[in-house]
């Protein structure tokens, strides 16, 4: 992991910047306010509970909060003396149905782009409830394609896909299928669950007790609230490692931290999160979508029960140097170098490409502002390319990401990201000195003038 390079920064303004910091996390909060006080001197910045607390209009202010928190009226009309830690309209990036057009308007307009081979292709659908999925997939070539492909194969020779509510968080309604028929059992069998749930309610209500939210709970989904989503291949074989507690070959992702800063500057934050299933890997012909049969793929620790979470999130550069070679989904890295450097230069990559496409292609749904700035988490998989050669894909974007999944161990990673997030995305907005070229832990992989004042 690099070293931590950011240092504290002399002041080049006298004025005092009015900082709101009410996260509502109490993991990240004490985090942001210990990066606040290493950057800034306690003379220089002044702690408010609201708006209200400032002198002026024209007061410099800071303002990291919820989304639903930050006041973007003000954030639209004071340019230069307002920051705030989101951007108003990032659908391009964080809605799965949204990136998936994002990247291939994109790979259409630049057929050589890295996004077409770390990046699996999507079919789009809407649909409200099972008995109109026929309808919603009439032109989903691909799928139906796919489909009469694997109408003779056995399971294990089919081309299997994944299924992804559009609008979902935290791995919920992800599901397997090679079939059409495989498809509508699992609209089915949302609708049953959700007619189950109805009743149970009612008979909560009708004896005066408790409701619940009607969620579906777990892995679950209801379609008629959440319409859209997409369908990808299923990435296979995926890059399997040992899992740190019983050494079995599973499944991960790698957590990225992305910090983006105005219009528009991208950071990719070096020190990343290895996050590994509940259990041992099982190809999808093997598996079937219960719950439990799903945790060998779902590489997401929200879904996991606290007993499976132990070793489950680790430090991607702690990872072994030498890949093992015993099955067909891992190799022998050894003549090609560290396949950990490889991975991240692909990440590197694929994070610049990705935000340029959607800052440039998708000018609608994503609009970065000048005195703005995010943090997102950005979600890979590895797996093998046709050649054996590694391959890095794009999974999701998230905004406001769940830091908690990283534990109290590792809370240095954040605590390290938003140093250097107040010292990259917040110093220079204010005129206190900071690092806009990055420093060794959070590296600039786009800068492009988007011309917004």
């Amino acid at each position: 992991m690099a070293a931590n390079a950011t240092k504290d920064c002399s002041l080049e303004s006298t004025a005092t910047v009015y900082a709101e910091i009410a996260y509502e996390d109490p993991y990240v909060q004490p985090l942001i306010l210990s990066a606040l006080s290493k950057h800034i001197p306690q003379s220089s910045y002044t702690l408010i509970k609201d708006s209200s607390e400032l002198p002026s209009s024209s007061t410099p202010h800071l303002q990291i909060l919820p989304y639903e928190s930050i006041d973007f009226t003000s954030l639209l009309s004071r340019s230069s003396t307002l920051l705030a830690n989101a951007y108003i309209i990032r659908k391009a990036l964080i809605r799965k149905h949204y990136l998936s057009t994002t990247v291939s308007n994109w790979i259409t307009k630049h057929p050589n782009s890295v996004l077409k081979k770390h990046v699996k292709p999507s079919v789009e659908f809407e649909v409200d409830y099972a008995e109109f999925l026929d309808d919603a997939l009439v032109e989903a070539w691909e799928l139906k394609e796919s489909w009469a492909r694997n109408e003779e194969k056995e399971r294990e020779e089919r081309e299997w896909w994944i299924l992804k509510p559009g609008m979902s968080e935290r791995g919920q309604g992800i599901r397997l299928f090679s079939s059409e028929e495989e498809l509508t059992e699992i609209f089915e069998e949302w609708e049953e669950d959700e007619d189950d749930e109805d009743e149970d309610e009612d008979a909560r209500s009708d004896t005066g007790g408790e409701q619940t939210n009607g969620s579906g709970g777990g892995n679950g989904i209801i379609t008629s609230q959440l319409r859209h989503f997409i369908a990808q291949p299923y990435i296979h074989p995926p890059l399997l490692l040992p899992h740190p507690t019983n050494s079995l070959p599973t499944k991960f992702h790698i957590r990225t931290y992305v910090l983006c800063v105005g219009a528009l500057k991208v950071y990719v934050y070096k020190p990343m999160l290895a996050l590994f299933a509940a259990k041992p890997y099982l190809p999808p012909w093997e598996a079937s979508n219960t719950e439990d049969a799903l945790r060998a793929h779902l590489t997401n620790t929200c879904l996991q029960e606290s007993g499976d979470r132990e070793g489950s999130v680790g430090l991607f550069w702690e990872l072994s140097d030498n890949l093992p070679s015993t099955s067909a989904t891992t190799a022998d890295c050894s003549e090609i170098g560290s396949w950990k450097e490889q991975i991240y230069a692909q990440i590197k990559d694929i994070t610049a490409e990705t935000f340029e496409a959607a800052a440039r292609g998708m000018m609608v749904h994503f609009q970065p502002l000048p005195n703005a700035f995010e943090v997102f988490g950005l979600d890979f998989m590895v797996a093998r390319g046709e050649e054996g050669e590694l391959v890095t894909y794009l999974l999701e974007v998230n905004a406001f990401p769940d830091f908690r999944q990283t534990g109290d161990e590792l809370k240095g990673l954040v605590g390290g990201l938003w140093e250097d997030v107040v010292g990259v995305g917040v110093l220079p907005f204010f005129g206190l000195g900071g690092m806009e070229k990055g420093t060794e832990r959070l590296e600039r992989v786009l800068d492009v003038d988007l011309g917004r004042r």
